[in-house]
């Protein structure tokens, strides 16, 4: 269990290099100034950054084989969280943050460009809006309960699509909620930074249960 700065910082690290660690230093800065105009994340939250918003979004990065290629889509970004540790920590492949609330939208747009983040662009709507596309993989932080999350972006996804959804305590409750073809695809892995939460993973198109 990542429970320290230290421990978060290491386990980044590990992932990313030094230079992941770097932009993720100039992340926490702007993310500490910009929330004092608006509300990201909460302020108890921005004590312990590495371990509650930046380790928390890169464990899912392990969930993946490394041979992956393709777009990771991250549905509701709202304040970068998974999507940009994301793109921070995978630079050489593609990652598309959708968010459509207009202050979140602008708050990515500068971090995307203040970080240089060549690899990640914004998609500033709501998701039955945005053109269908393949993705590799698929996440999402607290953007809607189960059902209605693979529901709303199961057009994107493909045989080899997979999925990463913290879901914190409900996990195993939404996974065993779901249609069985959809139940079956799915199975929850316990969260490294929260001892009570669980991460839906799994691999496929929604739909056909393949």
């Amino acid at each position: 269990m990542i429970t320290t700065e230290a421990e978060a910082r290491s386990f980044i690290e590990g992932l990313g290099g030094q230079g992941a660690i770097e932009k993720l230093e100039a992340l926490a800065a702007a993310l500490r100034e910009e929330n004092e105009r608006q509300n990201l994340v909460s302020r108890g939250s921005l004590e312990e950054v590495w371990v509650r918003h930046f380790a928390d979004s890169a464990q899912l990065i392990p969930h993946v084989p490394r041979e992956t290629k393709g777009a990771w889509f991250d549905l509701g970004s709202g304040a970068g969280f998974p999507g940009l540790v994301l793109a921070i920590l995978r630079p050489d492949e593609p990652t598309v943050l959708v968010e459509s609330r207009k202050r979140r939208i602008d708050w990515l747009e500068a971090m995307v460009e203040k970080l240089a983040l060549k690899n990640c662009m914004v998609e500033g709507k709501r998701l039955e809006l945005v053109e269908t596309q393949k993705a590799a993989v698929i996440s999402a932080r607290a953007f809607a309960p189960l059902p209605r999350l693979l529901n709303l972006s199961s057009r994107f996804s493909t045989a080899s699509t997979y999925w990463v959804l913290p879901k914190g305590r409900s996990a195993a409750q939404e996974v065993s909620e779901l249609p069985r073809n959809s139940r079956k695809m799915f199975h929850v892995e316990q969260s490294q930074t929260d001892e009570e939460a669980g991460i839906v993973v799994g691999k496929g198109k929604i739909g056909t249960g393949k």
